[in-house]
C-alpha cells in the first residue's frame, strides 16, 4: 500500500517554503525551506514495504530476477505505479547479472544482508530542478527508508548510469545505501528519456506518463509549432532526446546536478523528521556514489563541493574525462609507455564507432571473441573494411589485413587495451559506440534536434529499415523501457543521407562507397568532428563543420575534471577489460593526475580489477560468464571500505591490482573467484606513480 501526497511549494521566488497536504499526519513536521532551484510540485509518496516498496517496486528480489518483466494492465495507458514498477525492473536488470551462478543472491541483491525479498518500506520524494543559466528540466530524487536512524544520519547520491532516468542507479548505489539504512538521492543528471515525438507534440511527465499540453514535461525541444511544422514535413516522424537536444551539455552540469541532489535530500530528511532533528552536513555522513556516468559525476560533485557536503567517494567504473598532464606517462608491466592517454570521451568513441566494425573480422578477434558471430553479421563487416580500406584509412588487400590493422588503430593508436578486443564487438552489435557518438556530439556542441548532426536522426523503423511511426504502446512505454540514449524503446539511429532513403543506421548505404557498410559516412563525419580535422584526409574543417567542431571541443572541455577531491576518502574500481570507457583515459590518468595535484594528502586508492568489465548485464551471456567475474561486487566493497573510513577511521588498502579469475563454463561464482581487495597487497601487485610513471602491474 502506498499513499500520495502534493507538496506545493509556497513563494514565486527566491527561497520557497514546502508545505505537504498530508491529512493522515498526526504529526506534521515543521515548515521546511525547499531549494531554490526546485521548480513545481514535490511528489511525495510512502512504500509499506509489502505491496510496494522502494527499492524493487513491490517485485522483490525474486520478481526482479524473473525473466518475465511485469506488464501493464492497458498498454496504451499505463500508471504512473506502472511505469515505475518497470522503470525499476529495467534499469536493476541493465546493470546487474541476474542470472543462475552469476551471484545475484549471494553476493549481491536486495535480499542479500536484508530480509529474503528486501522489500524497504519508505519515503520517497520526486521533483524537478534546474541549475542556474539553463531553463530545461533536471528529475531529482530522494528516498528515506524507514530504517533511517535520526541519531545516526547518513545519506548516498546516486547519479544515474549512463544516460537512464531517476532510477537509473537504483541497482547500484540505490541498494547498497537503501539497505544501510541512508537516505538515498538520485538525479537523471538532465538526460533520462525525455523522448519529445515531435509529430504530435508528446512528451513525458515527471511519472513517465504522456502529455501533449504545455503542462511540465521532461523535455520538449526547442521549437516553436511553426518550425516544429516545417521540421515535420521534411523529417517526418522524428523524435528529439533530452540528453542529445536540449541545447545545453548536460554533463558540464553534472557535478552541479549531485550536489544539488544532496541538498534535496536534507530538505526531505527535514521534511520527513522535523526541525527538531536538524539533519544536517555537518551531522551527516555523506558519501557520493554511484557507477560509470553517474560514478564520474558524483567525482565531479566532489571537486565542486565548496559548501562540505560531501564526505567520501566510491565509485566504479567512473565516466571522468580528466584534465590531460603531460607531465606523467602510463606504463602497464613492461609495455611500451602510453604518453597520448586522457582522451576525451568523444575521440575514443567515435575511434571505436569507426574501426570497431572492421576490427571484429581480425583473426583473433573473429574466432574467439563471445557473441561476435551471432550478432554481427561478417558482410557488413567485410563492407566497413572495404570502406576504410579505399579511403587509406586502413592497409591491406583483403579484409583480414584490412581488420588486423582497424584492430591495430584501436589498440595502438588510441590507447585501448587489448583486454577489451574479446568484448568490444558485442558492444559495437548492441551499437554503444555509435549511440554515445550521436548523443555526444549534438549534446557537446549544444546542437537542436533540427540541426540533424551528420545527418543523422531518430525514429522507429519498419523491417526494412525505413522510418515508421512509434507504435502507441511502445511510446506509452518509453519512460519504463529507455535508457536514455537511442536505439532504445523502439527508437533508432537514422541515417538521412543514405542511399536510397533515410534508413535504420546499422543497414544503411553511404554514398561515398556505395557499400551497406554501416552508415560509415555518418560515423567519420562524427569522428571528424572529435578530431577536429577531416577524419579521412586530416585537412582543416571549414564552414559549419569547422564551427560546430569548436563548439564541441568548448563542451568538452566544460566536462574535464581537475584530479583534487580535497583530501577526501575516495575509492576507484575499474575492470581491466571495460570496452566501454576505456581504462587509459580515465580511471589510470584521474588517478595520477590527482597523485600530481594533491601529492601526500591525496586519499584516493584505485583498484584495477582483472576478468572484469563494464557492463555486468552480459555476463548473463553463458559465453561472457566464462571469462569474466562481476564488477558490482567490487564496487560494493568499494563503498564498505570509504563507509569503515569515515565511521571507524580504518585505513583504506593501497591502490593495486586485484586478481580476480572467471568461473568458466557452467561453474557458479564462488568466493575463490572473487579475491578481497588486499589490506597489505603483495610489492608486484601495486599501483603507484613513480616519479613520471604511473606503474600499473600485469
Amino acid at each position: 500500500m502506498k499513499r500520495i501526497m502534493i507538496c506545493t511549494l509556497i513563494g514565486a521566488t527566491g527561497f520557497a517554503l514546502s508545505a505537504c497536504n498530508d491529512s493522515k499526519n498526526d504529526n506534521p513536521p515543521a515548515v521546511n525551506q525547499a531549494p531554490e532551484f526546485i521548480q513545481g510540485d514535490i511528489l511525495h509518496t510512502q512504500y509499506d514495504g509489502v505491496t510496494d516498496d522502494l527499492l524493487t517496486a513491490g517485485l522483490g528480489a525474486t520478481g526482479l530476477g524473473n525473466a518475465a518483466a511485469p506488464a501493464f494492465t492497458d498498454p496504451l495507458n499505463p500508471t504512473s505505479a506502472e511505469l515505475r514498477q518497470l522503470a525499476i525492473y529495467n534499469n536493476y536488470r541493465a546493470l546487474v547479472d541476474t542470472s543462475p551462478g552469476g551471484g545475484y543472491g549471494e553476493f549481491f541483491g536486495p535480499g542479500v544482508g536484508n530480509e529474503t525479498e528486501g522489500l524497504i518500506p519508505g519515503h520517497e520524494y520526486l521533483a524537478f530542478m534546474t541549475v542556474s543559466g539553463s531553463d530545461v528540466p533536471v528529475t531529482v530524487m530522494a528516498q528515506v527508508p524507514d530504517r533511517f536512524d535520526v541519531q545516526n544520519p547518513c545519506m548516498i547520491t546516486a547519479p544515474s548510469s549512463g544516460s537512464r532516468g531517476i532510477y537509473g542507479a537504483i541497482g547500484t548505489a540505490g541498494e547498497w545505501g537503501l539497505k544501510k539504512g541512508c537516505a538515498v538521492v538520485y538525479t537523471d543528471k538532465g538526460s533520462g528519456n525525455g523522448a519529445h515525438n515531435l509529430e504530435t507534440n508528446t512528451a513525458q511527465r515527471i511519472d513517465g506518463t504522456l502529455s501533449a499540453t504545455d503542462e511540465p514535461v521532461q523535455f520538449r525541444a526547442d521549437l516553436d509549432k511553426a518550425q516544429r511544422d516545417d521540421f515535420n514535413a521534411d523529417w517526418p516522424d522524428r523524435f528529439a532526446w533530452k540528453h542529445a537536444h536540449s541545447k545545453t551539455n548536460p554533463e558540464a552540469d553534472w557535478g552541479r546536478h549531485v550536489l544539488q541532489s544532496v541538498e534535496f535530500g536534507f530538505w526531505a530528511l527535514n521534511k520527513q523528521f522535523g526541525s527538531d532533528s536538524a539533519i544536517t552536513p555537518e551531522n551527516t555522513l555523506v558519501i557520493a556514489s554511484s557507477v560509470s556516468n553517474g560514478g564520474g559525476s558524483s567525482v565531479r560533485a566532489v571537486e565542486q563541493d565548496t559548501k562540505g557536503l560531501i564526505d567520501g567517494v566510491a565509485v566504479s567504473e567512473p565516466n571522468v574525462n580528466p584534465t590531460v598532464d603531460t607531465s606523467f606517462t602510463i606504463v602497464q608491466g613492461s609495455d611500451t609507455s602510453i604518453t597520448e592517454h586522457s582522451r576525451s570521451l568523444l575521440e575514443y568513441t567515435t575511434a571505436l564507432a569507426v574501426y570497431q566494425g572492421c576490427a571484429n573480422q581480425a583473426p583473433a578477434v573473429r574466432d574467439t571473441a563471445p557473441l561476435n558471430a551471432e550478432y554481427n553479421p561478417p558482410a557488413i563487416g567485410e563492407n566497413i573494411c572495404t570502406s576504410l580500406g579505399l579511403k587509406g584509412l586502413v592497409t591491406g588487400t583483403n579484409t583480414d589485413e584490412r581488420a588486423i590493422d582497424a584492430l591495430r588503430i584501436l589498440n595502438e593508436e588510441f590507447g585501448i587495451q587489448p583486454e577489451q578486443n574479446l568484448l568490444a564487438p558485442i558492444h559495437f552489435a548492441s551499437n554503444v559506440a555509435q549511440s554515445i557518438s550521436m548523443t555526444y556530439a549534438n549534446a557537446y556542441g549544444r546542437a537542436g534536434v533540427e540541426d540533424r548532426v551528420c545527418g543523422l536522426s531518430l525514429a522507429a523503423t519498419d523491417s526494412i529499415g525505413a522510418v515508421t511511426p512509434l507504435t502507441p504502446a511502445e511510446e506509452a512505454a518509453v519512460f519504463a523501457n529507455g535508457n536514455g540514449i537511442p536505439p532504445t524503446a523502439g527508437v533508432k539511429i537514422i541515417y538521412d543521407e543514405a542511399v536510397g532513403q533515410p534508413t535504420l543506421l546499422t543497414t544503411s548505404t553511404s554514398s561515398s562507397s556505395g557499400l551497406a557498410d554501416y552508415g560509415l559516412d555518418a560515423l567519420l563525419c562524427l569522428h571528424g568532428l572529435a578530431l577536429g580535422r577531416d577524419a579521412i584526409t586530416g585537412e582543416a574543417l571549414s564552414g559549419a563543420d569547422a564551427e560546430l567542431a569548436e563548439a564541441i571541443a568548448d563542451g568538452i572541455e566544460g566536462i574535464r575534471a581537475t584530479g583534487n577531491l580535497g583530501g577526501k576518502p575516495a575509492v576507484f574500481v575499474t575492470g581491466r577489460a571495460d570496452a566501454v570507457l576505456p581504462i587509459n583515459h580515465t580511471s589510470r590518468p584521474y588517478f595520477g593526475l590527482n597523485q600530481q595535484v594533491e601529492g601526500a594528502s591525496s586519499e584516493l586508492r584505485y583498484y584495477e580489477v582483472l576478468n572484469a568489465h563494464h557492463l555486468d548485464v552480459l555476463n548473463g551471456f553463458p559465453a561472457v560468464a566464462a571469462r569474466y567475474v562481476p564488477l558490482h561486487h567490487y564496487y560494493f566493497q568499494a563503498l564498505d571500505l570509504v563507509w569503515e573510513r569515515l565511521t571507524n577511521g580504518t585505513e583504506l588498502p593501497p591502490s593495486q591490482v586485484v586478481r580476480a579469475t572467471p568461473r568458466g563454463e557452467a561453474t557458479p561464482l564462488t568466493q575463490a573467484n572473487l579475491p578481497a581487495v588486499a589490506a597489505q597487497p603483495p610489492e608486484e601487485d601495486l599501483i603507484r606513480l613513480v616519479g613520471s610513471e604511473l606503474r600499473i602491474p600485469d
